[in-house]
């Protein structure tokens, strides 16, 4: 089986683990956190960070990536041998990826979308999503009969990206904003109509509105959790996005529970 730690989720800070529950080993996906909250924050969710293997990174942007040079300076010292892999564009986009690179037993391995990554027994598979960064991606990923999705900024949901997160036993789901707290809040309108656009983060709407669809298809009798991914602290509500899908999931009758992923609380799905 699958596991899902979810360190931290927001605007401040992104990463989360994704590991093999029989092997214990895993890897990261994005570290925009300090090497404190990587390390507590692992051994809370009952993490070995010995076993840790790559790091994936979905975009460039700072809250993904700003923990990347000192927890790479960490994990070396650990004695860990970790692969930090991205897309070039992100590795252009990214001073911290760069300075993670320095650090003894960090190496690079590109990929892009449509690509399959094999790590820790694991099958990765990479789809682009649409979001205002040099490029950015969301993964399936596959075990032994288990799969999860994981899919985090983006302002729309793309054919490839739905597909993706068809027949998963665990979804992540980026549930950004309510649309009416973006309006009426205190954000300057450039960003305003940043975050509401194709290329910028999904709503509690349109986050709702994906996962009706999967439910409407197949493989929605797979699906046993379902998470909210990357609330905004200013324009929505924690309680407000869990809502969103748990009105969903009550219209279609479905069992799954809804949960949200925080911005300084760890989460586990397993």
């Amino acid at each position: 089986m699958l596991e899902l730690h979810v360190l931290a989720s927001g605007s401040k800070g992104n990463a989360a683990i994704v590991k093999d529950a029989e092997s214990g080993a895993g890897f990261l996906i994005d570290c925009g956190i300090c090497k404190r909250d990587l390390l507590r924050g692992s051994e809370s969710v009952g993490f070995d960070l010995a076993k840790l293997t790559d790091i994936l990174i979905t975009h460039d942007h700072f809250d993904h990536t700003r923990g990347l040079g000192v927890c790479a300076r960490a994990l070396a010292k650990m004695g860990c041998q970790v692969r930090i892999r991205t897309s070039h564009a992100v590795r252009r986009a990214s001073a911290p990826l760069e300075e993670a690179l320095a650090s003894e037993g960090i190496t690079f391995e590109p990929f892009k979308g449509g690509d399959a990554l094999s790590i820790c027994g694991m099958q990765v598979h990479v789809f682009p999503t649409s979001h205002d960064a040099a490029e950015s991606f969301g993964f399936r990923i596959e075990g032994t009969e288990d799969s999860i999705g994981y899919m985090t900024d983006t302002g729309h949901v793309t054919g490839e990206a739905h597909e993706a997160l068809q027949y998963v036993r665990l979804l992540a789901l980026e549930a950004n904003h309510d649309l009416r707290m973006l309006r009426e809040g205190p954000y300057p309108y450039p960003i305003k109509h940043r975050i509401a656009s194709d290329a910028g983060h999904l709503s509690n709407a349109q986050s709702a509105a994906e996962l009706e669809a999967l439910l409407s298809g197949l493989g929605a009798g797979m699906l046993e959790s379902v998470v909210a991914m990357h609330v905004s602290q200013e324009n929505n509500l924690y309680s407000k996005a869990q809502t969103s899908f748990e009105d969903m999931l009550a219209r279609y009758e479905h069992p799954a529970t809804a949960l949200v992923a925080k911005q300084s609380t760890p989460l586990s799905v397993t």
